[in-house]
């Protein structure tokens, strides 16, 4: 009990610390596992694991093979979550340098890794080629908290999060199905009747998941399920999926999972945000408690296996000459500039996907007698964890060194996505501006997104906004929702992470008759609330510029904007074309010439 409680609490104590220090969170784990699994055997006074995950006779939590069914269930979750966020329309709309690498650059991966495995450490090939499979996996759970605090090209931060989000589930496709297929050829080489019985697996794992899919969706769109009960009918009809399938045909049910994942993920389910989230919190809790354990089932014969230069070399083929090769054949004839494509070459950490299928994999095979199946584990997770503390340690300080770290912000951030905010982010658009619209309401996104603008559906009290690494190079945030609330909460939350140039909203009505006591961060004039710009922009839906001639002028300017309702000053347009944003404090604006220009919003000004 005193075991199984302290994992759970280490467990969550090593995502918190994840959390804090922006590392991904198998990093902790795994290292806790170790510490007190094989390395506690060093300093304990018995000379025993701290935690000993396998019974052996005097202390354990799983007797028999009771550990790996619970890894088997714990995997095929971890797998139907991340198959449920595989959509293919997305794949079509990520561009070519991502299809190429979630497809050439796996390839690669596979066949290069495979190669090195087989003649670095003398492995036969199947083994060779599960350990390639296994490493193909990145994975955004360790992608992005490496990216987070770097603020880099919207398109290398996209190409870098795709790729982990995409190459999750197929690189445990790959995976499973070359597992797969050294389990039908064991004792009897690759004939005829093995290649039936692999033929067999790939029939039942698909069929199985693809039917139950479609049988939990018409569930869920038909009522069938009472809402309250919607989670634990989908978590157990996951684990009924890769029950059935496995004794349909054995080793099928992971294969089973990732399907019905895949094929939930892509049909149009009014719950699956619902649904998604329930399986995000679960994973997390599974993670936790999985990875100290399988760590600490490592013993330290399996860690001296490794220790020698064989594991350097490598890992040094796969992370210096392995990622670059499959990077740079995806990349050729995009519009990435070559220092970018270097940056996208280092930065490929292994994830929580490969570290523990290898451990399913590795001990499975072992048990049955594979020669070489004892490196699949120290290997795998020697990957794991070398790439993740190569990447975590260096990413920002290479960034720099190859010239994509971007030392200026200047994208915006509107929070709300109303007409005026919309009309505002095409004309930020047009003036090269990184511009990002979130709302809550799907229609004002999708209406944004009509006019050719970047915007995302998003409740601003998640901290899903935290995790875009996308929005890196956002330095502004303008908060233009109806919500006064909502705009303070957005400044108080976000201005750090967002707003380190400026961080904006609009006035309230208490605020509108105290003037005196206004902010600094009030956008516009101190009478530019949201109704007053609905108006404006219900009458007048254009933004225009005015040539200016001094400070003078411009004040004029905003004292006619205070009389006539339907004018909005926004931005001051500097002599090079970069837009600053009016605030009611005007400070700063001392240095206005013939040369600068008044954006506003509303009626033209007559001059």
């Amino acid at each position: 009990m005193v075991e199984l409680a302290g994992i759970i609490v280490l467990g969550i104590i090593a995502q918190w610390v994840a959390w804090r220090l922006k590392l991904p969170a198998i990093l902790p784990l795994i290292l806790i596992g170790l510490l007190v699994g094989p390395i506690a055997t060093l300093y304990s006074e018995d000379g025993l694991k701290l935690i000993e995950p396998i019974w052996n006779g005097e202390k354990g939590l799983f007797p028999g093979e009771g550990l790996y069914y619970f890894v088997s269930l714990a995997i095929s979750i971890i797998l139907f979550e991340g198959g449920l966020t595989l959509k293919l329309s997305e794949i079509k709309n990520v561009g070519p340098v991502i299809t190429k690498l979630i497809t050439v650059g796996s390839l690669v991966t596979f066949f290069g890794a495979a190669i090195a495995a087989y003649y670095i450490f003398g492995l036969n090939w199947q083994i060779s080629f599960l350990f390639s499979a296994l490493i193909i996996v990145t994975g955004p759970t360790v992608i992005t908290p490496i990216l987070r605090n770097i603020p880099l090209k919207k398109d290398v931060s996209t190409v870098l999060k795709w790729e982990g989000i995409l190459i999750d589930p197929i690189g445990a496709l790959a995976a499973v199905l070359v597992f797969e297929f050294i389990s039908v050829g064991e004792g009897q080489g690759y004939t005829q009747t093995a290649l039936l019985e692999f033929g067999k697996i790939v029939l039942f794992g698909t069929t199985i998941g693809f039917t139950f899919a479609h049988a939990l969706a018409i569930s869920i769109k038909k009522s069938f399920i009472p809402h309250y009960l919607l989670n634990v009918v989908s978590l157990s009809a996951v684990l009924l999926v890769f029950v059935m399938s496995d004794i349909f045909a054995h080793e099928s049910g992971l294969l089973a999972v990732v399907v019905m994942g895949m094929v939930l993920g892509n049909i149009n389910l009014p719950n699956l945000k619902e649904l998604l989230y329930f399986k995000e919190s679960l994973s997390v809790l599974l993670i936790s408690i999985l990875f100290i354990l399988l760590a600490a089932n490592i013993n330290l014969s399996d860690l001296a296996l490794i220790y020698n230069w064989n594991t350097v070399a490598l890992f040094a083929v796969i992370v210096f000459l392995i990622r670059p090769i499959g990077v740079f054949l995806s990349t050729r004839k995009s519009t990435l500039k070559f220092n970018e494509r270097v940056f996208i070459s280092w930065v490929g950490p292994r994830g929580i996907v490969a570290a523990g299928i290898a451990s399913l994999f590795g001990s499975k095979l072992l048990a049955k007698g594979e020669p070489g199946a004892e490196y699949i584990t120290p290997l795998v997770f020697m990957i794991v964890l070398g790439t993740v503390i190569l990447n975590a340690t260096t990413a920002r300080l290479f960034a720099k060194l190859i010239g994509v770290f971007l030392n200026k912000s200047d994208g915006i951030l509107i929070v709300g996505a109303s007409k005026f905010s919309r009309i505002i982010g095409s004309y930020l658009q047009k003036n090269n501006r990184h511009v990002v619209l979130i709302d809550n309401n799907q229609n004002n996104v999708d209406k944004a997104k009509n006019l050719g603008l970047e915007a995302i559906a998003a409740n601003i009290y998640s901290d899903t906004l935290s995790d875009n690494i996308e929005l890196n190079d956002v330095g502004y945030l303008m908060a233009l929702t109806g919500n006064s609330e909502i705009n303070k909460f957005a400044i108080h939350k976000f201005a750090k992470l967002f707003g380190e140039n400026g961080a904006f909203r609009l006035i309230t009505d208490d605020e509108i008759n105290n003037p005196e006591n206004n902010p600094k961060e009030i956008l516009f004039s101190p009478t530019d609330d949201f109704i007053k710009l609905t108006e404006a922009v219900r009458q007048y839906p254009t933004i225009h510029e005015i040539q200016l001639t001094s400070i003078d002028h411009f004040n004029n300017l905003i004292e006619l904007s205070k009389e006539d309702p339907f004018i909005i000053p926004i931005f001051l347009k500097l002599p090079d074309g970069d837009l600053k944003i009016i605030s009611s404090s005007n400070d700063e604006l001392e240095n206005i010439t013939e040369k600068y220009k008044l954006v506003y919003l509303g009626k033209r000004i007559e001059e």
